[in-house]
């Protein structure tokens, strides 16, 4: 009986070990699935200088996520008419071809805990220097070539970086037309 017991605890451990090896990297490949695909469709240069961004807040103390990249237009109408004709919140402004997110030329990230929790405060201060998070990693943003959305003083977008190479929406449009308009791997 004492033997069995003993093989038994011993198959029991093993499987738990396994379980847990496999939802670790279970998890680990749908997380680097998620940040995959949160940078399709991204220009090459925005994909580059995201990832910059997101090493150099780490280097300082602030962890961020990307939450939303390249979005078709249909994406973006869908987005629009969230709490205007669809249930939610009103999130955005931009209609289809007024969001550099319709070009592959910006993305939104949320800072977040050690757990990769979201954490939206504008007041957090996770590295202790005084200034908030949003400013900090907006700052780095700046610093890469990024225009960022917290500067902004009619629509103040704190997740939203974008490239812009000195191009209008109009121009973009006019690109779109032309059928130049996403920049995939």
């Amino acid at each position: 009986m004492k033997h069995s017991f003993k093989r038994f605890s011993g198959i029991m451990l093993g499987l738990s070990l396994l379980f847990a090896v496999a939802l670790t990297y279970g998890n680990k490949a749908e997380a680097n699935k998620t940040s995959e695909s949160v940078y399709y469709g991204l220009h090459p240069d925005v994909k580059e200088k995201a990832e910059l961004v997101k090493q150099m807040a780490a280097s300082q103390g602030i962890l961020i996520r990307y939450t939303d990249g390249y979005r078709s237009f249909d994406s973006q109408d869908a987005i629009y008419e969230q709490g205007r004709t669809s249930p939610g919140p009103i999130v955005t402004n931009a209609q289809s071809g007024q969001s550099y997110h319709n070009f592959g030329l910006a993305i939104d990230f949320v800072l977040t805990d050690a757990y990769g929790n979201a954490q939206w405060s504008l007041e957090r201060d996770a590295n202790g220097n005084g200034v908030p998070d949003w400013e900090d990693v907006g700052n780095i943003a700046k610093s890469v070539g990024f225009t960022w959305g917290g500067d902004w003083e009619e629509f103040v977008d704190y997740p939203h970086l974008q490239l812009d190479y000195g191009l209008s929406l109009a121009d973009l449009k006019h690109l779109h037309s032309q059928g130049y308009y996403q920049f995939a791997d």
